[in-house]
């Protein structure tokens, strides 16, 4: 873990100052959110070395076994799922190298640039996203379910058509993305259900939909599989991994309980607030009804991102007085859960073959 620690603190320095050190007008009004640039491509490339340097964490050696045993002919690429990494590895081991610490790097590279790039754009507070992003779990999980993380950071490159209203565009992304992994189809429908004012009755209903789908659990995971049935996804059905820990829902409902409390405010300096928050939101519901079965936890990755832009706008939320203590309760609350997480549950080990400490 001692990497894991180390990585945590130099991209939450490096973010921190990249925002402290902000261009301003000569009024001392900052005209824009954005950080430095320099400074935040340090964080990136920290995020990047931990991650495509490593040797285990998760699925990693079984990626890195298919890697190095097959022969990644179009043959073979269009008989597997998920066609788009598997020419993505066809690329990456007939034109670069054999070497598999190369295909890690590389879907370590584009997945951890795609988020930071939009963390930049759309984040308030870009250091704790970044330090959510670590200690929320999200960047563990990126090496394990390589696939599916790559899936979701496209898909968040989508953000600006879903705030634009821009579906033509948006669903591209999302159809590029599935060839990635496949759930990731899921978000088209989403952009319907999102297009919504936060709060308003739409907001009930979906939370009424988590409760009904937690109570009637067996009736409402007969129909979704059964919808599933000739897809890639039907064996799901016979998981038997668990539900999600109850923790981790609160975890996930934390920051929108926060941002009901602050909405109006919210809404004044976070125009574009309403499509984050609905997103964040259906995370949240996937993450209670995951407290029946855990596949549906990872369907709540595509949203969990969205998260990571909400937590960076709730000290704003409250007077400035108060801002600090919200801003250190979410660094020692998150900091705890981390732990929590990789050292009592998970118990996690981080090994490399480059990077040695």
């Amino acid at each position: 873990m001692t990497l894991l620690w180390m990585n945590l603190a130099i991209v939450f320095s490096f973010a921190i100052f990249a925002r402290y050190f902000t261009p301003t007008l000569a009024s001392g009004i900052p005209f824009s959110i954005r950080p430095h640039k320099l400074l935040i491509f340090g964080s990136l490339l920290v995020l990047v070395l931990i991650s495509g340097l490593r040797s285990n964490i998760g699925d990693t050696f079984n990626y890195i076994n298919i890697f190095e045993e097959n022969d990644f002919t179009w043959e073979y690429v269009l008989s597997e799922k998920d066609i788009g990494f598997g020419i993505l590895q066809m690329f990456l081991k007939n034109y670069i190298s054999q070497d598999p610490q190369v295909m890690i790097f590389t879907t370590a590279l584009i997945t951890n640039l795609i988020i930071i790039l939009v963390l930049y754009n759309y984040s308030r507070l870009i250091e704790l996203s970044l330090y959510v992003y670590i200690t929320g779990g999200l960047f563990l999980v990126s090496m394990n379910g390589i696939r599916q993380v790559l899936a979701a950071a496209i898909t968040f490159a989508a953000i600006k058509y879903l705030i634009n209203g821009s579906f033509i565009k948006y669903a591209i992304i999302i159809v590029l993305a599935s060839f990635f992994h496949q759930s990731a189809l899921i978000l088209l429908p989403i952009y319907f259900l999102v297009r919504f004012k936060a709060w308003s009755k739409a907001t009930v209903a979906l939370v009424m939909l988590s409760v009904v789908a937690v109570i009637g659990y067996e009736q409402f995971s007969s129909l979704l599989f059964t919808a599933l049935e000739d897809t890639q996804y039907a064996a799901y059905d016979s998981f038997a991994e668990g539900g999600a820990n109850i923790l981790r829902v609160a975890v996930e409902g934390a920051p929108i309980i926060f941002a009901y409390l602050g909405r109006e405010k919210l809404k004044q300096i976070f125009p574009n607030s309403d499509f984050i928050v609905n997103m964040a939101l259906i995370g949240f519901v996937f993450m209670v009804i995951a407290t029946q079965q855990w596949i549906f936890a990872r369907i709540s990755i595509y949203f969990q991102l969205y998260q990571l832009i909400l937590i960076a706008w709730i000290p704003k939320l409250f007077r400035e007085k108060d801002q600090k203590l919200i801003y250190f309760g979410i660094l020692i609350c998150y900091f705890a859960y981390y732990y929590y997480e990789s050292v009592i549950s998970l118990n996690i080990v981080y090994r490399s073959d480059f990077l040695i400490w």
